[in-house]
């Protein structure tokens, strides 16, 4: 089995970022890509909740698109090719060649300038996420920051910026990811996007209920949009903390989220990401040399090569797709 596998959500080190061309300390670089069969990783241009000011907005829109530029740059056509659309991501699998994909995480790097959606766009970025912690512009955030001095809400779930934002993402074919965002924004998010939406790394509520996880109803959200759930290796989303506060996951604690969304939207709506380098690691998935680890407990559990082809690329492509077809 050979699965295309796409690795939705990477944070890099920044600014002082190490080669990923070799051996690094982190837990994805091009040899352990190689090592763990990972086809395919979106490395984040990540902004943190900042002060919404003038400065803060221009500081974070700038880092944002630096970021984007050494994402970018990160492939030179040979070790690894950068790839901007599906097609050309299942161009650079079929030649066995790494791909290095892009995204902004936290529409805080937007400020109140539409005109950087389509800049991202025209970078190479394939989603940005409304919101990380802590309410920004365009929407609630699911973990106010308190030392931002966040109220529980401010937009009630959407702004009349962020609903902006998604009618721009739209027009430019930006997919919409609804991580770290409240639930009434996420909903309110579903519904007014002409495209399906994606939330690229959370977990499930119902097993672990955690603030950044999707309960039951959102997951039917973006089953009746014809959306797609990522769950992801971070350990606080997948088990409660145990002796200590200390919260240990496993490999098999993933895919008993991934099974519980399966379950509940079916087959077609979920998927399975990393979070690496921003804080996912599980018991034998640390890294990205690891990741055949997943595929052999799904293979554990019955699935098979279909179905492991679809969680591990097949359904975000397929939304990556609508999303484009719906771009002006």
């Amino acid at each position: 089995m050979n699965p295309l596998v796409l690795d939705t959500h990477i944070d890099i080190r920044w600014p002082e970022t190490p080669d990923w061309l070799s051996e690094t300390g982190q837990c994805v670089d091009l040899p352990k890509m190689r090592r763990g069969g990972m086809s395919a990783a979106v490395f984040i241009a990540y902004v943190g909740q900042g002060a919404r000011d003038h400065a803060g907005h221009a500081a974070a829109g700038a880092r944002a698109e630096a970021m984007l530029r050494h994402i970018r740059a990160r492939a030179d056509g040979t070790a690894a090719r950068f790839c901007a659309t599906p097609d050309e991501l299942e161009a650079s699998f079929a030649a066995g060649i790494p791909a290095v994909l892009s995204a902004v995480e936290n529409g805080y790097a937007m400020g109140h300038d539409l005109g950087r959606i389509a800049q991202w766009r025209r970078l190479g970025a394939i989603y940005l996420t409304l919101t990380h912690d802590g309410h920004n512009a365009l929407a609630d955030s699911a973990r106010p920051r308190r030392n931002l001095n966040d109220s529980e809400t401010e937009h009630g779930g959407l702004s009349a910026l962020g609903r902006a934002a998604i009618a721009e993402m739209n027009r430019v074919g930006l997919m919409l990811d609804c991580s770290h965002v409240s639930k009434a924004g996420m909903m309110q998010a579903a519904e007014l996007s002409r495209t399906p939406i994606a939330v690229t790394h959370t977990a499930c509520a119902a097993l672990c209920a955690h603030p950044r996880n999707l309960d039951d109803e959102q997951l039917d959200m973006i089953r009746a949009v014809g959306g797609v759930a990522q769950i992801t290796a971070v350990a606080s989303f997948l088990k409660p903390a145990g002796p200590g506060g200390v919260t240990q996951a496993s490999v098999a604690d993933l895919v008993d989220h991934v099974e519980h969304a399966i379950r509940r939207i079916g087959l077609d709506h979920v998927g399975i990401s990393s979070d690496f380098d921003g804080g996912g690691s599980v018991a034998g998935w640390s890294s990205a040399a690891e990741t055949p680890n997943i595929t052999a407990e799904l293979m554990k559990r019955g699935y098979g090569a279909r179905e492991i082809g679809l969680l591990w690329s097949g359904n975000v492509l397929r939304v990556w797709r609508q999303v484009l077809r719906g771009a002006a």
